[in-house]
């Protein structure tokens, strides 16, 4: 269908303009329907396409945390993750989807560190460039984000963070930056914080004089949802589109402004254009309106999922060459230990999560791949270290026995007398309920999915379900709800939340505290009735803003004696030729909404490891976060693997890398320090690093590794490490002569001295050896990952220009690159510099904008 954007602009009353400036409901778009303007659908990425539910939504493919993806150094594969993404969205009926993320990660404890693909900026930027173009290749819009200086949880909607202009461009406008220079998103999202004491959402020197006038963005920019806190400003800073709908800060208040000569019609009509912008793109790329949401599921797909689990683990130590585990390696027996081991973390927290379409375990695919080796297999879980009670999803049916799942029913009044009180009559004799459902999931987000023309905001319900434990013991269960209530087994009251339940961190810290008790005598194979009756009045009464009918979290987990868990796994690991464990954290530890207070693995994990290594000195560690953390048992651990949380193909990705089906060539995308002292953001970062309402980035430009050489730090893993079965030598660096404009080429060879096929990321750093002011001793700007088979030779070339050579000059406003010697250093990490060279720029250069 045609459509002509200043045709349809002119016939729109102002009414209708002003009604295009925000979002209906929470994913899409309003429409004009009697001038052809549809409603636009969006969903959250970055590693994965959720569609338009929370809850009970249609599966997805979920693909590795951005730190992981960011590990590969693969151009190609961030080029194909975007590809399918965008063909999920096509099938999931949408046209926008929300992603990439590109904060720079000031800080290991960002509690959405894993969204984001390095602390380096170049690295950051041409992946997400790359991501951006696969997804649009498909005719779907990338919107890039979160723009800019979002690099914490705490106070994220009121928090400054105040850093120099330098270090602003430098650092955490940079990938932004090079993504719209090797890309062209057609949105992007405004963050929550302020930057130097104004929201980024009303910052005109962000949004319109850097990122549209200077750097040429033509695309919608979006907000962050619910982070618009004005009318006329936003509006003439820049932003198009307030998310989520029903507006707050539009709508009528728009019409006031308008009224006030706070805006002006044509202030309207600029917002209003890029909406109808985006809306051509939308029809262009053939992607229906309101459609209905499908998953993908293609051996293709996955096939690429499996691919990228694999290709985004680093091996950081194999000392002993105790891996790739092959026929070879005289092995017949393997313990499987460890709390990362029976669950497939698939993902971080808050947003990134989803509803995956299926998922591979490590002990499962760690099984399949003893299998084919004829290997016995056996598990133990060593020690607990979940934060929150492991959800039931795996062991629930519904009371009727028709199936998977629970069952949910929703009433607008009580449909008896104490309902949702300790007093509550648990008969059956309930008024019939207005609405129901059933779910597979016992972690029910309800901001969306229900029936809102059946059930009202404030209402009650009843989410019953029939648990069956896999082993005998006492289990304890846990419930979290956004609003009151409690929980029943077996029609008896075990946990209270209708009696003034104390807060805590779940829906966006406005609900309760996980609340556990314990019950004894539970047999494996036996089903057990479960019941939460709860009523969302006082969460409601919360959160106006975001319509929602509440929620509840139910989890259940077997106690296990921490001293008898750790004894079993020593004595399996005693018992084994090779014991794998598999630790780390999980969604519940690394999420949205809040920071991490420390880089300490949870609970008895390093008594565990400590443990295990002592029983087994042929000891696999293979370590699952979204960001770094620390390994004191480091020095004693020949082995070592860290996986990030992998998507769908977690298990298989794993297994591959250590039964050699996939030779690992990941690199580190962040530094791993040794204590978070040492982190160069410390200690001003977070709740205790806040100034009244403000960050303070003291580090200036000296972010990542930039920060650790310049102490002289050494940190336990740098960024850019990681080992393979291969061993690769370097040879030959060149340089050609730097251009009038900036430009050179980096040559150099690179050989696969040993008899295994691989993959090598070489990394190009430069130093300004003559600069007039403070730089980083070394900077990553540009690399490539070379496939090399066993003995093989190849050249490989890397175009550079200005960008590698300059800083920004706050003095003039303007990036400058002085004349003088530059050495080019290339190398297999930050800190494995193999071949330097001098390269000399005759004139200096100054520029502004891409």
């Amino acid at each position: 269908m045609a459509f002509n954007i200043e045709e349809t602009l002119s016939k729109l009353s102002v009414i209708q303009k002003i009604k295009l400036l925000s979002g209906l409901g929470w994913w899409h778009t309003e429409p004009v329907e009697e001038h052809g303007i549809p409603s636009m659908r969006m969903s959250d990425g970055p590693n994965g396409v959720r569609g338009t539910r929370f809850f009970n939504g249609v599966p997805s493919s979920c693909f590795p945390s951005s730190t992981g993806l960011g590990a590969s150094f693969d151009i190609d594969l961030a080029y194909d993750v975007g590809v399918a993404l965008g063909e999920e969205c096509r099938a999931k009926g949408c046209h926008i989807l929300l992603g990439p993320t590109v904060n720079t990660q000031r800080s290991p404890l960002g509690g959405r560190s894993f969204e984001s693909f390095a602390e380096d900026p170049t690295l950051n930027g041409l992946i997400a460039a790359a991501y951006i173009n696969g997804v649009q290749s498909k005719g779907v819009s990338a919107t890039i984000k979160h723009f800019v200086a979002n690099d914490q949880e705490f106070e994220r909607f009121s928090i400054s963070s105040d850093v120099s202009e330098r270090a602003l461009r430098e650092i955490y406008l940079k990938p932004f930056q090079l993504a719209l220079k090797h890309s062209d998103p057609w949105a992007l999202m405004s963050s929550y914080n302020r930057v130097n004491g104004v929201h980024v959402s009303e910052n005109t020197w962000l949004l319109d004089d850097i990122l549209r006038k200077e750097w040429g963005f033509k695309g919608l920019i979006m907000s962050d949802w619910i982070g618009v806190y004005s009318t006329a400003e936003s509006i003439k800073a820049g932003v198009d589109l307030e998310m989520p709908g029903p507006t707050v800060m539009r709508g009528k208040a728009v019409e006031r402004s308008l009224a006030a000569q706070k805006l002006f019609i044509s202030d309207i009509d600029d917002r209003a254009r890029k909406v109808l912008e985006l809306l051509q793109k939308a029809y262009a790329s053939g992607i229906p309106f309101n459609a209905p949401e499908e998953g993908v599921d293609t051996p293709e797909l996955r096939k690429l999922l499996r691919k990228a689990a694999a290709d985004s683990i680093v091996l950081l130590k194999n000392e002993k060459n105790l891996l790739p585990l092959t026929s070879e390696s005289k092995v017949r027996s393997i313990a499987v230990i460890g709390p990362n081991a029976k669950y497939a973390f698939s993902s971080g927290g808050g947003s990134a999560r989803l509803l995956e379409s299926y998922t591979v375990t490590p002990l499962h695919g760690i099984e399949a791949g003893a299998k084919e080796f004829g290997l016995d297999v056996k598990f133990a879980l060593g020690a607990t270290t979940h934060k929150l009670n492991p959800l039931l999803d795996p062991y629930i049916t519904l009371r009727d026995g028709s199936g998977k799942g629970a069952l949910l029913e929703f009433w607008n009044e009580s449909p008896a007398d104490g309902f949702a009180t300790t007093q509550t009559n648990l008969t059956d004799g309930l008024k019939p309920c207005v609405w129901s459902c059933t779910t597979k999931v016992s972690n029910c987000v309800l901001l969306d999915g229900v029936d809102e023309s059946k059930v009202e905001k404030d209402c009650f319900l009843r989410y019953s379900t029939v648990f069956t434990p896999e082993e005998s013991g006492t289990y304890e269960f846990s419930l979290t709800l956004a609003g009151s209530g409690n929980l029943f087994f077996e029609n008896k009251l075990i946990i209270d939340l209708s009696t003034a339940p104390t807060p805590g961190d779940y829906f966006m810290g406005l609900g309760t505290a996980e609340v556990k008790v314990q019950v004894p005598g539970l047999k494996a194979g036996q089903g057990y009735l479960l019941e939460v009756r709860a009523n969302n009045h006082d969460y409601v009464k919360q959160v106006p803003i975001i319509p929602n009918w509440g929620g509840l979290r139910l989890g259940a987990v077997k106690v296990v004696e921490p001293e008898d868990a750790l004894k079993e796994a020593i004595d399996l690991a005693k018992s084994t030729d090779v014991a794998i464990l598999v630790v780390g954290l999980n969604h519940d530890w690394e999420s949205e909404g809040y920071d991490r207070p420390d880089l300490e693995l949870p609970g008895l994990t390093n008594r565990l490891v400590s443990g295990v290594l002592k029983a087994n000195p042929r000891t696999i560690v293979v370590n699952q976060s979204g960001s770094a953390v620390t390994f004191p048992w480091i020095n004693e651990a020949p082995t070592v693997l860290q996986a990030f949380y992998g998507g769908n193909e977690l298990g298989n990705g794993i297994a591959d890398v250590l039964f050699g089906k996939v030779n690992p060539s990941a690199k580190l995308s962040l530094t791993f320090p040794k204590r978070l002292e040492d982190v160069p953001s410390y200690p001003s970062y977070g709740s205790k690093g806040q100034e009244h309402g403000k960050i303070l980035y003291n580090e200036g430009v000296f972010v990542g590794y930039r920060g650790y050489q310049v102490k002289n730090l050494t940190p336990m893993f740098p960024f850019g490490f990681g080992l393979s079965y291969s061993t690769f030598e370097y040879s030959a660096l060149k340089c050609s002569e730097i251009s009038a404009e900036g430009k050179f080429t980096v040559s150099f060879t690179i050989k696969n001295t040993s008899n295994v096929d691989g993959r090598e990321v070489a990394q190009i750093y430069i130093s300004d050896d003559e600069a007039s002011l403070p730089r980083p001793q070394r900077e990553l700007k540009g690399f490539k990952k070379v496939a090399l088979k066993a003995g093989e030779s190849r050249s490989v070339d890397v175009g550079l220009d200005r960008e590698a050579l300059g800083f920004f000059d706050e003095r003039r406003g303007e990036w400058i690159a002085e004349k003088g010697t530059f050495s080019v250093l290339v190398g297999a990490s930050s800190e494995d510099v193999k071949l330097k060279e001098s390269v000399d720029l005759k004139n200096s250069l100054t520029w502004r904008g891409l």
